[in-house]
């Protein structure tokens, strides 16, 4: 049984801006940290060959598009955790953790035949067959650590909405360290272990999975700090907890799958472009992902402030941390995207010596430092809206807007003749892609805004 909440007073908790980097300066490592496993991926397969970086490309591209979009349901936890927290109710959160482990179990099985369908996938990338035959690899590798990816996010959510992203850095700065070492391994070779090419990387990124969750476990069970969290007994899937999840959290995962299959889909479609566009776009994509580590760690920040402060019955703290997180995210991405674009040159030889790769990936950065002004913009108000658990109008917006304007709008212009003149190729996707995003802000900032106020004034 649900312990009842604590009858002590409720404080809101701080929302100084010093608070949002207390928290988010362990996200930022975080998530840098997964971004980095990706760029190791994007450079040594790169210093392997054009082919073996397509490859990867094509089928991280697919493997993220599955993942996102189920992890994207398990972040439910984040804000329902959120609000037990800021009302006192620990065991609560136990209860709900396991629930959303089960959920995971539940979501894996829908996401491996997903994975798994290559030639589907393959088929419709259009991809050469040196290409294919490494993605198909990858992707077999890959979706056996899919299980573990998805347990572990669930921790993920639970540390960031209890205050204690630090876990989550640590856990996933030791993954990174292991990262080149195993992907030497496995994309070399090393003893009686084949080399695997670029498919290797996919064999490390799921063991590194596995060894993620079995960290994550150890600490939940082990650390005094989750000690008052746990539950009483093991508990089986109960209905009524997976509907709030999933009445939360599918809204969630489908605008998450919106937002980065927008994405990851160009990659799929540009594959039609030739190796040498599809890798550029990579180094690009790759490049835009990490940038946005920053506002991805503010927004996961305002969320979890946002929902701590309505749990302690505060709405004006809550809106006062959406709006901070909002300023926060655009100030340091303006400065980012003119910083990125001023060494653009020498941060795409970072990534390949092919002549060909690095014209297209040159191309293509003025369009990626205006797109990740508006990324930022709207991810913060995206979680914002996640913290007051409004998700339903948010995913209409990014159906509407990254997969109309964008995704389609950037088939159309990119691989078409249009009044817009001849195909543009790469940077047609990366401009219907920048508009689409410009819309997406605009919305979710006007109904967070909305969202916000009205809580006020229902208090």
């Amino acid at each position: 049984m649900t312990p009842a909440p604590s009858t002590a007073a409720h404080r809101a908790p701080d929302i100084s801006t010093r608070a949002f980097f207390t928290l988010g300066w362990p996200l930022l490592v975080a998530n840098l940290a997964v971004v980095g496993a990706g760029t190791i991926d994007t450079i040594m397969a790169g210093r392997l060959s054009a082919t073996d970086l397509a490859a990867v490309a094509l089928g991280s591209a697919i493997y993220i598009s599955a993942y996102i979009g189920l992890m994207g349901v398990l972040q439910a936890l984040s804000p329902i955790a959120g609000q037990h927290y800021g009302a006192q109710r620990w065991r609560a959160i136990g209860d709900d953790l396991q629930q959303a482990l089960w959920l995971s179990i539940f979501l894996t099985l829908i996401g491996l035949p997903f994975v798994l369908a290559t030639d589907v996938w393959l088929d419709f990338s259009r991809a050469d067959d040196a290409v294919a035959s490494i993605a198909t690899t990858y992707l077999y590798a890959i979706a056996i650590g899919l299980p573990a990816a998805l347990g572990a996010r669930v921790f993920v959510a639970l540390n960031a909405a209890v205050s204690r992203p630090q876990i989550t850095m640590w856990i996933n700065v030791f993954a990174l360290a292991l990262k080149v070492p195993l992907n030497a391994i496995f994309m070399s070779g090393a003893g009686p272990i084949p080399a695997m090419g670029g498919a290797g990387a996919g064999v490390a990124t799921a063991v590194l999975a596995w060894i993620t969750l079995a960290l994550s476990l150890a600490v939940w069970r082990l650390h005094p700090y989750f000690q008052r969290f746990h539950s009483e007994r093991v508990q089986p899937p109960r209905w009524s907890s997976q509907r709030g999840l999933l009445k939360l959290g599918i809204p969630i995962g489908l605008s998450m799958l919106f937002e980065v299959t927008s994405f990851t889909f160009m990659a799929v479609l540009i594959a039609r472009l030739g190796t040498a566009a599809v890798a550029g776009h990579q180094i690009v994509g790759n490049l835009a992902a990490l940038l946005f580590m920053m506002p991805l760690a503010l927004g996961v920040s305002t969320s979890v402030l946002v929902a701590q402060s309505l749990g302690a019955n505060d709405a004006r703290a809550a809106r006062s941390a959406a709006l901070r997180g909002f300023r926060l995210a655009i100030s340091i991405s303006i400065a980012s995207a003119a910083i990125v674009w001023l060494v653009r040159e020498p941060i795409v030889e970072l990534y390949t010596n092919d002549v060909a790769v690095t014209a297209v990936a040159l191309s293509l950065m003025g369009w990626a430092a205006v797109f990740h002004v508006f990324d930022a913009a709207q991810g913060v108000c995206g979680f914002a809206l996640r913290g007051y658990k409004s998700t339903l109008w948010p995913m209409v917006i990014y159906g509407v807007a990254l997969w109309g304007i964008g995704l389609v709008g950037g088939w159309w212009i990119a691989l078409h003749v249009t009044p817009f003149g001849p195909p543009r190729g790469p940077l047609g996707f990366w401009e219907a892609a920048t508009v689409a995003l410009a819309i997406t802000a605009i919305a979710l900032a006007w109904l967070a805004a909305n969202v916000s106020r009205r809580r006020v004034t229902q208090t």
